[in-house]
């Protein structure tokens, strides 16, 4: 990697941003990105690849445009995979093998590692390298943090990417097998867990309501197409390989998945739950608690029991003015200590403010 910033680099000359001035008070600097390829072949953003001496193209490489990159074998078979520039996303073609080397821009669309995963053409063994890094991230420690959720490699100028990897048993492994994330509204709790299973070649995405289906309306008895065009706004947000499912059974899903979870969230199949129980009944309903009980106990055996990666979505409460009405106060104490319970069985809780991330100690 002769240079692993972005088309200015990193800090970028003149720019003020945030992150370029952490960064240069840091005294980190990257510079363009530029890949030096076995010494053969020169990567430059916006240009085919070239002979990194005089003279003609070195003999026994095999060159490939795909939209997006390169597709570049070697005279030993090895594989590389690049993107062309900032912001491109190399698509390889139908027959194509799978790759040693992965050289990707993951701040413009981490969800191309977890596409390239799903087709089997990134595997465990593939060195995944970020290139194009610059002030689209806020520092280099949040850089850090990303590449350890994508199972990605963070290089700096003059480091050396060598692929394919050793056999290694457990590849991450070490990753949290519940992670519970609590924010207010619009804090980026839900960004947050897409960003974390953004990696992965298969995620089950679980949508605990309401959902904007035809006969939903708002309470007046009207369709409520904000709703429904905010849902769906959603829906076309995530990566296309993701199988989504809307069910309030998030018991049978924990006991059932084996594979990564994203369940969004626990507020809305609350308060559904409560509806279902008659906890808003008047006259109060006597049965209602009970029943409201065994399910948010069935919940939080699951939740302990999960037999997959799980990472799940949950408002914040409390933090405001008491409820004003009963109802509200009602669903703020239960969901407040549905959170403590998830929290207590969770091997890592976030805390999410304003879009930053905050992991709070057990």
């Amino acid at each position: 990697m002769i240079g692993s910033g972005g088309g200015g680099g990193w800090p970028e000359a003149g720019c003020r941003c945030a992150s370029c001035l952490r960064a240069a008070a840091a005294g980190v600097a990257r510079a363009p990105s530029q890949v030096l390829v076995d010494g053969a072949l020169v990567l430059r953003p916006g240009r085919p690849p070239q002979p990194a001496g005089a003279g003609a193209a070195p003999a026994g490489y095999q060159v490939t445009a795909v939209p997006g990159g390169w597709d570049i074998t070697g005279p030993d078979g090895g594989r590389l995979l690049a993107a062309a520039g900032p912001g491109q996303l190399p698509e390889p073609g139908a027959g194509a093998r799978p790759y040693d080397v992965a050289l990707l821009d993951l701040l413009a669309s981490p969800a191309q590692l977890g596409l390239l995963r799903s087709r089997g053409l990134v595997r465990d063994r593939t060195a995944v390298a970020v290139v194009y890094a610059d002030h689209r991230v806020t520092s280099e420690q949040e850089l850090a943090r990303r590449c350890e959720l994508w199972n990605a490699r963070l290089c700096r100028d003059s480091d050396h990417v060598r692929g394919p990897l050793p056999a290694t048993a457990g590849r991450g492994a070490g990753r949290p097998h519940r992670t519970l994330i609590v924010g207010g509204a619009r804090s980026g709790k839900s960004r947050e867990a897409e960003l974390r299973l953004a990696g992965e070649p298969s995620v089950t995405y679980l949508a605990a309501g309401p959902w904007a289906d035809a006969s939903w309306a708002g309470p007046d008895g009207t369709p409520d197409t904000e709703w429904a065009a905010r849902v769906a706004a959603h829906r076309a947000a995530r990566p296309a390989w993701w199988q989504t499912r809307e069910s309030l059974d998030l018991e049978a899903e924990l006991r059932g998945s084996a594979g990564p979870l994203l369940i969004d969230g626990i507020g809305t199949w609350l308060a559904a739950i409560m509806d279902q129980a008659g906890a808003w009944a008047e006259p109060p309903d006597p049965a209602a608690p009970d029943r409201l009980a065994d399910r948010i106990a069935g919940l939080a055996a699951a939740w302990r029991q999960a037999r997959g990666r799980v990472v799940a979505v949950t408002d914040q409460v409390g933090e405001g003015l008491v409820p004003a009405y009963p109802a509200g106060r009602l669903f703020r104490d239960q969901l407040g200590w549905l959170n403590q319970r998830l929290a207590a069985e969770s091997d890592l809780v976030l805390h999410v403010v304003a879009g930053r991330v905050q992991a709070l100690p057990g």
